[in-house]
This record gives structure tokens, C-alpha cells and sequence, in this order.
């Protein structure tokens, strides 16, 4: 308890000091205008553009382009008004020591208890009268590798009290949604294996789980005979010091109605076994926590510092709205959010254009689109719109809490345009609305719930692409927007000019 004291206590330092920096950030002039007896500014169209904290070249090229562009055109310049989303707080995590490169959440580790060589079995149970029949056949637990192990067994539990197994389980290690095994052990009442603390365990094949392995344990009674479970309330898990961490047992083990459990489904049928494992790299592992409180240090100071130049960014430009958030992957939905909020309070405009710092916009065709359809009325939603776009369960886009299959449909997060009224509902809501995986599919089933008129125009592009109409293209770094820029700037077309050629 002592070490993680030690090991925590700089970055407890840290918070405090960069939430201090923070607030003065957040008083930034530029960040709220509510207070003031100054009219709103009044813009036909407001830009939000998503910004992470550190992107400040992807800032400048977007202020050196298109948004330079805006403020020196005698038309344009009263009529848009850009701003640039950033979250107040940066991680006072570093990357090393976080659970995955998207959240803030502290990769919590500890030196396991055993040696870094001894086998550790996942689950224990206290005694066999806890065992009981299950009413399902098939039971899976998903869980994540934090940091490498190697799986040395599969293992079930026998016949309730009785040691021996009157059932054919087959118990299968996957990759989260994947149908083939990575491993497979079959059990029988003539092919048991070992028995250790009330549970039959086979050896598999080794394979190395890397960082960021998202698992599946899935027991399958091959007959008509139940598996045997038992209540994770009188299972004792061993997580190996944190470098496994198991999904909620009671939401995430589910009935099977197929080859892979249904994860949707709610109830407990238990657990109906275990696994044993090795820590991989265990000097690794160890080095990794001794470091830990340098790293803190070094990282409490680099955010100091990035906390300065963004308000001098800030005072410089301003262009800049700092929202309540801790700016990570996790964090945009409700960073997002924010800036709704910020906008009908401090802005007065009839269309609110939504981009990321790492897109081109041709605001010439974006506004002559605008004048020529007349979109100014109520109620609508302009974009490339997805539609039926498979929910991820794994990766970056891993989305645990929208239990559907596909997202209603949600538009590209090139660039879309969405109506006043539609920006004050999403901003009366915000504290009400439920911030899923990504901004773009969130934004989706907020607006599933409104039902707004949607404009399809695939000129606002998915992927980064180019062609001569297209009104955006994301995923590019600074020097591609200069140069798209240029492009257009010099003979009409950002994918190219002849004398190019």
C-alpha cells in the first residue's frame, strides 16, 4: 500500500497543479462571453472544429488556409465564425502507464504475488458445495490483456460436489467476436485432465497475449447435460497484479445462441471454469512501475507547459473555446457537447458546421450549396450520412453500452451542417444525453431521438480522398492542407493543378 502511495502521489502533484493552470485557461476571454453586457456575435454559420490540446500545427495550418481565408474576406468574415473545441484538461496520466492510448484510465499494475514464472489460475472457489447445475449451454467471459501473458490451461468445473464430469464441455479461447480459437481444450467423463482447487484443467498450445488482447472464454456442453457454474459472488478472481482485467460478470456472461455467446442478453447463468496463466516480461513489468513516478514527473511538466502555450495560443488568436473535459478519444462525445452549450450562449447563428482539426473545408462551395438550397430552416441535418454501420466490440471504436448491433445513421465527422433548433436541443439535453463510443455515432443516436430531416450529399467525404467538388476530405496532416489549399487557391482544384502534372 506504502509503494502505491509512493507511485500515485505525483500524480495526485500533478492534477492539482495542471487543474490550477486549467482554470485559467478556462478564464480565458475568448472561452465565455455570457458574462459580458456586449451584444453576441452574430454569424450565419458557427464552425466548431474539434481540436486536440496538442495539434497546434494542425491549428495554424487551418488558421494559414481556410479560416485565414474567412477572416479577410469582406463577405465571409461577418457572415462565418470559426472556433476551435479544445478540453481544458490534458491527461495527467502519461500514455505508458494508461490502460489504452483513447481514456485516462491508470493501467493499475502491482508486482503479482508469485513469481513472474508460476502459473496463476483466474478463479478459485472456496469449496464444491457452491458448484451448481447451469439451465444454459453455452457461458462466455470476455476480458483484456493489460499487460503480456501466456495462457498455460483451459480449464471447467466438474459435476457439482461430484469430482468426476458426466458431461462433453469443449472450452475455447477467442479473440473478442472472432469465430476461430485461438486455443481449444475438449473435456469427457474419460478425458478429464488435472484437477486443481475443484477445477479440470487440460494444457493448450502457448501463445503469447499482447497488451491490448481483448478475450473471450466460452464453455460449450457438447450434450444434454448442464454445465456446472458458480456465482461470481463466491469466486475468488486473480487478476495477476492487474495485468488482466474481466468484464462485469454479471452483464457480460450470457446465453449463447450460436457459435459466440449473445452479449446482449441480461442475466447470470455463472461461471463454468477457469484458465491458468504466466506473466510475460516480467523484468518488464517491474521496470515499468519502478519507472512510473519519473514519468509522472516529467508529464506533470510537460502539461505545465502545454497549459501556458495554449493560452498564449489562445490570447494570440482568439479562436479558441476551452471545454470542462479531459481531452482524450473517450472524452469527445461530451467534449462536443460542450460546445453546444458554449455556442447558444455565446453566439448567435442560424447553422452550426461541425469539422476536426485534420480536415480541408471548401468553404466557397460549402456556402454557395447552403445559398442555393436554401437551407436555413429548422430542423435539419446535412451530411454524408452511414447507414447501418456495424457496432465495433474491440479496438478504438469499441462500443460496450449500445446493445444494437448497427448505429442508426450518423453523419461523417468530415464536416456536417445541423440547424439552430437541433444545436439548442442537443445543448438543453446535454447533462441527459449518454456520450457513447465516438462523437460521430453519438451524434447519431442523439438525433435518432429527434428524428430531424436529413440532406445526403456525399461531397462531405468518409475517407480521405479528393475530388474537385467535394465541400470536405479529413485525416490529413498540416502540410496536406496547405498544400490542398494551394491547390485551390491557385487554379480551382485541390486535387491538382495541370502545370502539376
Amino acid at each position: 500500500m506504502r509503494r502505491l502511495a509512493l507511485i500515485l502521489l505525483p500524480c495526485a502533484v500533478a492534477v492539482l497543479v495542471h487543474l490550477w493552470l486549467a482554470q485559467r485557461l478556462s478564464s480565458s476571454p475568448s472561452d465565455n462571453n455570457t458574462d459580458s453586457d456586449e451584444p453576441l456575435p452574430l454569424y450565419e454559420v458557427l464552425v466548431g472544429v474539434l481540436s486536440a490540446r496538442h495539434n497546434y500545427e494542425l491549428r495554424q495550418a487551418i488558421r494559414e488556409t481556410w479560416l485565414g481565408y474567412i477572416r479577410h474576406h469582406p463577405h465571409f468574415q461577418h457572415r462565418v465564425g470559426v472556433k476551435f473545441i479544445v478540453g481544458e484538461h490534458g491527461c495527467p496520466i502519461p500514455e505508458e502507464d494508461r490502460e489504452d492510448p483513447y481514456s485516462c484510465s491508470l493501467l493499475n499494475l502491482s508486482e503479482p504475488v508469485t513469481g513472474q514464472d508460476e502459473e496463476m489460475e483466474i478463479v478459485t472457489v472456496s469449496e464444491p458445495s457452491v458448484l451448481a447445475p447451469s439451465d444454459v449451454s453455452a457461458i462466455a467471459l470476455d476480458f483484456k490483456v493489460l499487460h503480456p501473458v501466456v495462457i498455460t490451461k483451459l480449464g471447467v468445473f466438474p459435476s457439482k460436489i461430484l469430482p468426476e464430469l458426466q458431461t462433453n464441455v469443449t472450452v475455447k479461447l477467442h479473440q473478442l467476436d472472432q469465430e476461430e480459437a485461438v486455443v481449444t481444450a475438449r473435456f469427457s467423463s474419460i478425458s478429464t485432465g488435472t484437477m486443481v482447487n475443484w477445477v479440470w484443467y487440460k494444457p493448450v498450445e502457448q501463445f503469447i497475449l499482447p497488451k491490448g488482447f481483448e478475450g473471450t472464454l466460452v464453455w460449450e456442453s457438447l450434450d444434454s447435460a448442464a454445465l456446472t457454474t458458480v456465482n461470481s459472488t463466491f469466486a475468488k478472481f486473480n487478476d495477476g497484479g492487474g495485468v488482466l482485467k474481466f468484464s462485469s460478470v454479471r452483464a457480460r456472461i450470457t446465453i449463447s445462441e450460436g457459435i459466440l455467446p449473445h452479449r446482449s442478453a441480461l442475466g447470470f447463468p455463472g461461471l463454468a471454469g477457469g484458465f491458468t496463466f504466466t506473466i510475460y516480461d516480467g523484468e518488464g513489468l517491474s521496470g515499468l512501475l519502478q519507472g512510473r513516478p519519473g514519468r509522472m514527473e516529467r508529464h506533470a511538466s510537460r502539461l505545465r507547459q502545454e497549459d501556458v502555450a495554449l493560452l498564449e495560443e489562445s490570447r494570440r488568436h482568439g479562436d479558441m473555446v476551452f471545454v470542462d473535459v479531459v481531452d482524450t478519444y473517450r472524452s469527445v462525445p461530451s467534449k462536443l457537447l460542450q460546445f453546444y452549450k458554449w455556442s447558444v450562449g455565446n453566439a448567435d447563428f442560424n447553422l452550426l458546421l461541425k469539422t476536426d482539426d485534420d480536415c480541408y473545408i471548401d468553404v466557397d462551395s460549402v456556402l454557395m450549396k447552403i445559398d442555393r438550397k436554401g437551407l436555413k430552416h429548422s430542423n435539419f441535418w446535412w451530411g454524408n450520412f452511414r447507414q447501418s454501420w456495424a457496432v465495433d466490440r474491440i479496438g478504438k471504436w469499441q462500443e460496450l453500452e449500445y446493445a444494437s448491433p448497427a448505429y442508426p445513421a450518423f453523419a461523417c465527422g468530415s464536416g456536417y451542417v445541423v440547424s439552430r433548433d437541433l444545436v439548442q436541443w442537443l445543448a438543453s439535453n446535454a447533462e441527459k444525453l449518454k456520450a457513447y463510443q465516438g462523437e460521430d455515432v453519438s451524434m447519431g443516436i442523439w438525433m435518432a431521438a429527434v428524428g430531424p430531416q436529413k440532406y445526403q450529399d456525399p461531397a462531405w467525404l468518409c475517407e480521405k480522398e479528393c475530388y474537385l467538388d467535394m465541400l470536405s476530405s479529413p485525416q490529413h496532416t498540416a502540410e496536406e492542407l496547405r498544400v490542398l489549399w494551394e491547390r485551390k487557391r491557385s487554379c480551382g482544384d485541390p486535387c491538382g493543378c495541370p502545370w502539376n502534372h
